[in-house]
């Protein structure tokens, strides 16, 4: 982390930018799993339709298989069950009024009525109350059968088939999160060398920046929460990933503590904004800051290779070590001196990540 950095940098755009195909085949790499588990559902589930139940056209079956897996990265399979069940109930609705009133446009819009009102009184969720319309009105214009029902059946098959591929054929619970890890690290320590550069040069414009880079970080950490919790309950459910649990609880307890973190951080930044109001450079909190935003990168490095989980710690308990503000700036003004306090607790969140209990964790800051 250098204090060079300039605020704003020029970035070309050729045509290779504005067209290029690495977007596409980023999407096709990450999508090839959920697109199998679409084909092996769809695909089970009209095979059972036709030839178990003897259905001419299951196409509620193949419609609900696909609709409640989608391309969508929360493949939680409580939400894929809560799908299931939205379009279950807006068949069940459909099937139920066209057995009274047949079909025809006063009672399709009946049939919508009904299945969005029911959907809405037993779920707060917009989408399952979607999802039931979506396949009432299917239920609605198909040709009657024979068999009252028959398509609720056809329904249930195809939910139960989208259900057993999230835990038989499960995506990958950990590259995701990996991945959006990965960039809040960066964030994080993006945000960090601004607050370092305001700090070396006096500069508050560059704390302001840090500060904004800072906030920024409260999406991308919503993203990798979205993730990691999509890991952790298809793992609970399949029986392949069992041993990635605990691997996934240690990403969350590491995700807690960087949420931590970064609101110190930000607090942080709203004090250098402040103390760089007059142009005066600040070296020793400089210093620290930088200090914690390398030992931040190591435990960033941890969700890769564990075994670095000691290095990390080490490297975070050299710090807390030295966190007296008094000795480090003795007769400092108090402002100066509380910008150093307002960086203990982000140490104690980074030591909690790496592994150390929480009382180790505080035991290990100088008493002040």
């Amino acid at each position: 982390m250098t204090d060079s950095q300039p605020l704003t940098q020029a970035v070309p755009v050729t045509w290779r930018g504005r067209f290029s195909p690495r977007p596409g085949l980023e999407r096709l790499r990450e999508s090839w799993l959920p697109v199998a588990q679409i084909v092996v559902a769809a695909t089970g589930a009209y095979l059972i339709g036709v030839h178990v139940f003897g259905h001419a056209t299951p196409m509620i079956a193949i419609t609900v298989a696909i609709s409640s897996l989608g391309l969508a990265r929360d493949a939680r399979p409580k939400r894929v069950v809560e799908t299931v069940i939205g379009m279950l109930t807006g068949i069940l609705v459909a099937e139920a009024l066209r057995l009274v009133f047949d079909t025809g446009w006063w009672q399709l819009a009946v049939t919508l009525a009904a299945t969005l009102l029911v959907a809405r009184f037993l779920s707060p969720s917009p989408g399952f109350a979607i999802a039931a319309a979506i396949q009432s009105t299917i239920a609605m214009l198909l040709p009657l059968t024979g068999i009252p029902f028959s398509r609720l059946l056809d329904g249930v098959i195809g939910g139960t088939l989208a259900v057993l591929v999230t835990a038989l054929l499960p995506r990958n619970p950990q590259a995701h999160a990996l991945r959006d890890a990965r960039a809040y690290f960066a964030g994080f320590d993006a945000a960090a060398a601004r607050m370092v550069s305001a700090l070396r040069r006096g500069d508050r414009l560059r704390a302001e920046r840090g500060l904004e880079k800072a906030r920024a970080l409260e999406s991308v950490g919503a993203t990798w929460r979205e993730s990691l919790e999509t890991g952790r309950s298809v793992a609970r459910v399949s029986p392949f990933l069992r041993g990635r649990r605990a691997e996934l609880d240690r990403q969350a307890l590491i995700l807690d503590q960087m949420d931590l973190a970064t609101r110190s951080l930000r607090v942080v930044g709203r004090r250098v904004v402040y103390l760089t109001d007059d142009r005066q450079a600040l070296p020793v909190a400089a210093d620290l800051l930088a200090d914690i935003a390398a030992a931040a990168s190591l435990v960033g490095a941890t969700l890769d290779d564990p075994s670095r989980c000691p290095e990390a710690r080490d490297a975070v308990l050299a710090i807390a070590r030295r966190l007296d503000p008094a000795e480090l700036l003795p007769g400092a003004p108090l402002g100066h001196q509380a910008l150093l306090s307002a960086l203990r607790p982000m140490v104690v969140d980074l030591l909690i990540a790496t592994g150390m209990a929480p009382a180790d964790a505080r035991a290990a800051i100088p008493r002040i």
